[in-house]
């Protein structure tokens, strides 16, 4: 336990808080706070694709199941988990790490251009800048969880599909995109507990390559490097960054209780939705802070609506060269 800084913007932060002394995750978070609104634009951004914004993975491993589904009205999100030439699966991708890896590959691919990206120098600088070490071994190290998640991820099949009524027809359409199915994985087998990425890469589906950057929502990394321990407050920001984008575009952005336990990860019974509306509201008071100048929104005793006037993560005009966008949907 440590005290806040008394600067009067830490001060003025720590004060949702309710005390005067706040735990080491409650200073880091301040700290990313008080250094994304002093310098918003002081960032190395990164992306996350819209339709994984939408749909998110799974918060916790979801076991031995056919496939994994998430719906947002009559968008639908399936992930198969993948296995290798024998048969063995590897299991579904879960938690804060495929999130980050998503991260990174939306942003090496929309920077790069490519389909092609190496895992080692690149990935490596990403990882330690979220305070992660791709280097250190162990059996609960980041280098053995994340060679864990990387080969769940990179191995796995993400589908989307999109159901349409109208009044004389009704139809459905789909995206089958296997992840990465080109690769190489390079480690040491005198310390297989530790990961090595030099010399491995991956080779992006062409249609998983062309969903995750057509349409990315920019989001900051020192808001990843405070929120990185939560699933769920990765998804919420990410999330948030792109509803106040379309708020302040068109208008106030309306999720259901019902429609936001349907599209995120976590798996809470929907018959005590009360304890979910209960953890958005503390995860989202802590995505909050890390907006610039805080997130614009209200809650409903049935919904959460995102009000114009948010301070975005990104300045998406300053992004407008590289070709990106949010698509209006």
């Amino acid at each position: 336990m440590r005290r806040a800084s008394e600067t009067p913007l830490l001060k003025s932060l720590a004060k949702q808080y309710n005390t005067r002394v706040i735990t080491p995750a409650q200073q880091k978070l301040l700290d990313a706070a008080a250094s994304i609104r002093q310098d918003p634009q002081d960032t190395e951004s990164a992306f996350m694709a819209r339709q994984l914004v939408q749909c998110t993975l799974p918060h916790t491993n979801p076991g031995n199941v056919p496939a994994w589904t998430r719906r947002n009205g009559n968008l639908a999100l399936a992930i198969k988990a993948g296995s290798d030439i024998e048969g063995k699966t590897f299991g579904y991708p879960y938690g804060t790490l495929p999130r980050l890896l998503l991260f990174w590959m939306n942003t090496q691919a929309v920077k790069t251009k490519s389909r092609h990206l190496e895992l080692g120098h690149n990935l490596s600088s990403f990882m330690r800048a979220l305070d992660l070490d791709p280097s250190r071994g162990g059996v609960r190290s980041d280098a053995k969880r994340l060679k864990d998640q990387m080969e769940r991820l990179f191995r796995s099949t993400i589908s989307f599909q999109v159901n349409t009524e109208e009044p004389h027809r009704h139809g459905k359409s789909w995206l089958d995109m296997q992840v990465a199915p080109e690769g190489e994985f390079w480690w040491d087998p005198k310390r297989p507990e530790q990961g090595v990425l030099w010399g491995s890469w991956i080779e992006l589906g062409e249609r998983f390559f062309q969903a995750i950057t057509a349409s990315p929502v920019p989001v900051d990394t020192r808001a990843l490097r405070a929120l990185k321990k939560s699933p769920l407050a990765l998804d919420l920001y990410a999330l948030s960054a792109y509803k106040a984008f379309m708020a302040n575009k068109n208008g106030g952005q309306f999720i259901p209780w019902d429609g936001l336990l349907q599209q995120l990860g976590a798996d809470y019974d929907p018959k005590r939705i009360d304890k979910f509306k209960t953890k958005v509201k503390i995860t989202l008071r802590k995505v909050a802070t890390v907006f610039p100048a805080g997130l614009k929104h209200e809650w409903h005793r049935n919904g959460l609506t995102f009000m114009p006037g948010t301070s975005l993560p990104v300045d998406i005009r300053e992004r407008a060269s590289e070709g990106l966008s949010i698509a209006n949907r």
